[in-house]
């Protein structure tokens, strides 16, 4: 089975060419091929399907099998794949997910994607709740965030507080959780613990949620850079059309065989 290895901001997945042939037991799969140690290593599993609505359909696992609504990171490296690859010759294209339909601008330079550019769509934002003594902005990007604001991201231990929260009972099937510095009011620091995954470098539908957050709460403007361990993404909420446009990187690691 041929597969590709891409990544956006350090968010890796493993890419399946699912067009004519998709393998079976996809959950499997994913939890196989994304062991670190014993199979490719990735947070999850990408299958690019025919299109039904749209031009492609992005199918995502996560490491533990579990399945994905919706990836900002991964997205935009299935735009990047289906381009690089041959497979379309279009610069915008609509991505059929779990979470809806999703609109791609890809930026090609020297006839490769670097960066692609992703309505994300409108966030759903409920009110404030606590939960374990944090306050919590719950945000929904077609996948369920908690958005939690503190000094210092980096001195929380992800694998113990953000598992703990984000599987806290109010949160019902789990939730990712984001933990967010405001350095300025166009600049975000954030780490995030992903359902399904754990603590991973970047989560794109991660920045997007913390943005709402905290131009909900007054906390910064409609546009700002959001810095992830993995490196930064341009966020912007259009004040118009209430969508939230995600711009960033993608890009290659390695084709393999297993």
């Amino acid at each position: 089975m041929r597969f590709t290895k891409m990544e956006g901001l350090g968010n890796d997945y493993i890419y399946l060419n699912c067009l004519k042939e998709v393998p079976e037991d996809l959950p499997g799969l994913a939890v196989t091929l994304s062991d670190r140690h014993f199979g490719v290593g990735a947070d999850g599993l990408i299958c690019i399907r025919p299109g039904r609505d749209g031009d492609f359909v992005m199918e995502m696992y996560n490491a533990d099998g579990s399945r994905g609504a919706m990836c900002g990171n991964g997205i935009r490296c299935v735009g990047k794949y289906v381009y690089d690859n041959g497979l379309t010759r279009k610069t915008c294209l609509t991505i059929d997910t779990d979470a809806g339909p999703r609109s791609l601008r890809l930026h090609v330079l020297g006839g490769q994607v670097r960066e692609v550019t992703v309505d994300m769509g409108e966030p759903k934002l409920s009110p404030p709740v606590e939960v374990q003594g944090e306050t919590v902005y719950p945000v929904d990007m077609g996948n369920p965030h908690g958005v939690i604001f503190c000094p210092e991201p980096e001195k929380i231990d992800l694998e113990v507080r953000g598992a703990a929260l984000g599987r806290d009972p109010a949160f019902p099937g789990e939730w990712n959780i984001e933990f967010a510095a405001v350095e300025a009011r166009d600049r975000l620091r954030v780490r995030v613990w992903e359902r399904g995954s754990g603590p991973t470098l970047a989560c794109g539908t991660g920045a997007c949620a913390v943005l709402a957050a905290a131009v909900k709460t007054g906390r910064s403007d409609r546009r700002a850079t959001v810095a992830l361990p993995g490196g930064e993404l341009k966020v912007e909420w259009e004040r118009e059309s209430g969508r939230i446009l995600l711009t960033g990187p993608a890009r290659t690691v390695f084709q393999g065989e297993i």
